[in-house]
């Protein structure tokens, strides 16, 4: 086995080699030379094949033996003792000091689970769940959980540290045999916020940038803007948005952030906005700054990802035969697909119905009425149940006289049967009277909020048309018809 310490050997081996493989070359080019007059072309070929082999050799082979001469060599590593920094007295004495340990509940993890990996006795975690406050918190953790150990060098538990709810912190102190329990509250508080951004490549990506929850972003998309905006086919990038909303703070932390209450959408020049506000007895909904519900009373299509298979209007019967007419439309879809309730409404009738086979029938009150037909299976509901829009109240099927599954979809005012897909949609109520004047109040702090804070940010850029304070106030004081 050779080392780094016989290198001229190996040197003088390679010019050995490099010797031999010269005459050898000189030794063939002779013997060309001589039988040169007795060659074939194919010999003639392979001379000069060899011939340019032995000099690529001749000068490789050097370079070779240069590049093994130059490997570093290893030298040993050297171990240095480094003295440690000494211990704080407080520590060392097992005092209150910087022993802090914070964990984090992992999926998976129990109490027990992380007292042993942090080297806490059995008997220690008992006299801790004799604790009934602590029992009914530590029990039920869930992943994301923090706890506080506060773990001296002495490796003896002296406090436990965790949230019992958002507002209030417990700290259980170990001292001998005894368990006090600390309740320490932790102070919040909430500010309002506008949040601003462009589109951008992506609205949801941008919106999320500019601190909106995913709630947020889709009460905008989902409730406040989709009647005004197609968001799949309307948006730019330098499209831009403005969104008020509560954010509370806790210990320096954004623990929650609340519904929208206001927002604006500027869409090629235009400026859309939507106002959070409840009226009286009832629970909050978006508005226009004139004070109308953003909601309309109806939904058109009451199910999703349906293909129309059938008009309103005279028809021949796909069962019976005979031409009928058929008083509604149907949504041909697969079974199971959801059936959601056009508006507001009570249930008038669930169950079977004749050759409508399970039906659901609301009452939109003013003498709307709506039926849903040939259900594989209805939700649970009850008659006389109050049912919100868009509220799933049974599931596509094909039961009854059907030949397919399919949604059978009727619209009735005062009994009468109308087209769903021609017939003018009632307005919604608008704000009147005391209302309308307490949101005019806040529609107008909130618009100054709104533009306050766009003034800064897009400073640059020529503002959307909004009205002004004078001409909100009459918009507002006289609504206008949509």
């Amino acid at each position: 086995m050779h080392t780094h310490g016989d290198g001229p050997g190996r040197r003088q081996r390679f010019k050995e080699r490099l010797e031999i493989l010269r005459d050898s070359a000189l030794h063939h080019q002779v013997r060309t030379h001589l039988s040169a007059r007795h060659w074939t072309r194919r010999q003639w070929i392979h001379a000069s094949l060899f011939t340019t082999i032995g000099i690529m050799l001749a000068t490789i082979v050097p370079g070779f033996s240069t590049v093994v001469q130059t490997e570093p060599v290893v030298e040993p590593l050297a171990v240095l003792p480094l003295a440690l920094p000494q211990l704080s007295a407080e520590r060392s004495q097992g005092l209150a000091g910087d022993s802090w340990q914070i964990v984090k509940v992992k999926p998976g993890q129990t109490l027990a689970s992380l007292f042993k990996d942090l080297g806490i006795s059995k008997e220690t975690l008992q006299r801790i769940l004799k604790d009934g406050d602590a029992k009914a918190s530590l029990t039920r953790l869930k992943p994301g959980t923090e706890l506080a150990f506060d773990l001296p060098v002495t490796g003896e538990l002296r406090t436990l540290r965790y949230d019992r709810d958002a507002d209030h912190r417990v700290e259980l102190s170990l001292a001998g045999d005894t368990v006090k329990q600390k309740l320490v509250a932790r102070e919040s508080t909430t500010r309002t916020v506008v949040l601003s951004g462009k589109v951008g490549r992506s609205l949801n990506r941008s919106a999320r940038k500019a601190g909106l929850t995913s709630a947020n972003i889709n009460s905008l998309t989902d409730e406040i803007f989709k009647y005004d905006i197609d968001f799949d086919s309307d948006l730019d990038s330098d499209d831009r948005f403005s969104v008020v909303v509560d954010q509370t703070w806790r210990e320096g932390e954004l623990v929650s952030t609340s519904p929208v209450l206001a927002a604006t959408f500027t869409v090629d020049g235009k400026l859309h906005s939507g106002f959070r506000y409840a009226r009286t007895g009832n629970k909050p909904e978006y508005f226009t700054a004139q004070g109308r519900p953003l909601k309309k009373t109806f939904i058109r299509m009451p199910i999703p990802y349906a293909r129309l298979s059938s008009r309103f209007g005279a028809r021949k019967h796909p069962v019976l035969g005979a031409m009928r007419m058929h008083k509604g439309v149907d949504y041909a879809a697969s079974s199971g697909t959801p059936i959601m309730a056009a508006g507001d409404s009570r249930v008038e009738f669930i169950g079977w119905q004749r050759g409508y086979g399970n039906t659901v029938v609301l009452n939109h009150g003013r003498g709307y009425t709506t039926l849903y037909g040939h259900m594989s299976r209805t939700a649970k509901l009850r008659k006389g149940q109050s049912v919100p829009q868009g509220t799933v109240i049974g599931y596509v099927g094909s039961t009854g006289m059907s030949t397919g599954p399919h949604l059978h979809y009727e619209f009735r005012v005062n009994g009468v049967h109308r087209n769903p897909l021609s017939i003018t949609m009632p307005p919604p109520e608008p704000l009147a009277g005391a209302q309308l004047a307490s949101y005019r109040t806040y529609t107008a702090n909130a618009l100054a909020r709104i533009r306050t804070v766009e003034n800064i940010i897009y400073a640059d850029i020529e503002p959307a048309p909004a009205p002004s304070a004078k001409t909100l106030t009459a918009a507002l004081t006289t609504p206008k018809k949509r």
